[in-house]
């Protein structure tokens, strides 16, 4: 006799996917995204970024590497939910520590699988990411698109995942400090500036620009994170107030807050970017560079003429903005990852330019 669906995920066009449960039973209001990685689920289910989103994985199989203590991007995983086709609950990995079952009951995460991921992911690009219910099977659709219709995605998830307060990471042979505005962020980019002999001092992201001087930087980094870039305007205003002072070097929600701070504007796109295998062209070597991604807003492409910023990366797949610089004021960013976990590694140079303009910084001090 088959086993009788227990799950079931509602959208506010009214369409209904019945599935089986994993992870916590919780019911809970998302956004709706999905994300094209092959591997990797875990670095993706510990990703701030993906706070209050429920996240559909195109890629069939999850689970049976299970969860290993030395890969999660946060010490505390707060993405909504996770919605798969298959899963596996009993992985195959001696670095395993436990199921991702396990973990995302710890964390309170629901999961839902068994259902058609391939519907719902051309559900998604031809409707555009919106509000999803996930549920038990006896709730009905009236009552569904109810809890939909009252239901406000919150906008304090910067707030909610950012550290509460400064913490100070050394490394050996310290060339360089770095003050790095956590907007939450993940744990490889502390890793990839520890590596380059860089001593990082992590702040809170409403830290003031005062604040951040008092710590003698030779570089300031803003990270990646979660939600709409206007949602923290106190960001924006100190990057305005340290830019042309330090080397600055943003990734993802860093990168908007950049522009935003020289007066460009962003945008939100109808499903955004997230996976391992987006194509973009560095317009300064002319090279393609394939991408980790995971971002639902954009940098206003017409916005930046008027700027004192420069475009220096594109997206092939839809032409948006994927990186810009202010050569005078030694700031830069990329709409990417390029400390991306587990991969790919095309863009690690980046943080190697970010070295050097400190480096120069300091010989012509």
């Amino acid at each position: 006799m088959a086993e009788k669906f227990n799950r079931k995920i509602i959208l506010e066009d009214g369409s209904e996917y019945e599935g089986f449960a994993f992870g916590d039973l919780s019911d809970k209001v998302c956004e709706i995204v999905f994300n094209t990685s092959m591997v990797g689920y875990q670095e993706i289910v510990s990703d701030p970024s993906y706070t209050y989103q429920a996240v559909v994985m195109t890629y069939p199989l999850i689970g049976n590497y299970g969860i290993c203590e030395d890969d999660f991007e946060t010490k505390t995983p707060t993405i909504g939910a996770l919605i798969v086709r298959e899963y596996n609950d009993e992985p195959s990995n001696f670095r395993s520590v436990e199921s991702l079952s396990q973990t995302m009951k710890k964390y309170h995460i629901p999961g839902i699988y068994g259902v058609d991921t391939r519907q719902i992911t051309r559900s998604i690009r031809d409707l555009g990411s919106r509000k999803v219910l996930i549920t038990g099977i006896g709730t009905t659709l009236r009552q569904g698109l109810e809890i939909l219709r009252n239901a406000e995605i919150p906008k304090d998830a910067v707030s909610k995942v950012s550290r509460p307060k400064t913490e100070y990471f050394p490394t050996e042979n310290k060339k360089y400090h770095v003050v790095a505005i956590d907007c939450g962020m993940k744990q490889n980019i502390l890793r990839s500036l520890q590596n380059r002999e860089c001593s990082v001092t992590v702040v809170p992201w409403n830290t003031t620009a005062e604040e951040i001087e008092s710590f003698s930087p030779d570089g300031v980094f803003i990270s990646n994170g979660p939600g709409d870039p206007t949602d923290v305007p106190e960001t924006v205003e100190t990057i305005k107030k340290l830019k042309g002072r330090y080397p600055i070097f943003g990734i993802c929600l860093g990168h908007q807050i950049i522009a935003l701070s020289y007066g460009a504007k962003t945008y939100k796109l109808k499903f955004g970017h997230r996976g391992g295998n987006h194509p973009v062209r560095n317009l300064k070597t002319n090279k393609i560079e394939i991408t980790s991604q995971n971002h639902s807003y954009a940098v206003e492409k017409d916005s930046i003429l008027d700027t004192d910023l420069e475009i220096t990366h594109i997206n092939l797949l839809d032409n948006t903005v994927e990186g810009v610089e202010c050569r005078k004021d030694k700031v830069f960013s990329v709409q990417y990852h390029p400390e991306s976990a587990p991969g790919p590694q095309d863009s690690t140079y980046l943080f190697d330019e970010f070295i050097e303009l400190m480096k120069g910084e300091k010989e012509n001090a």
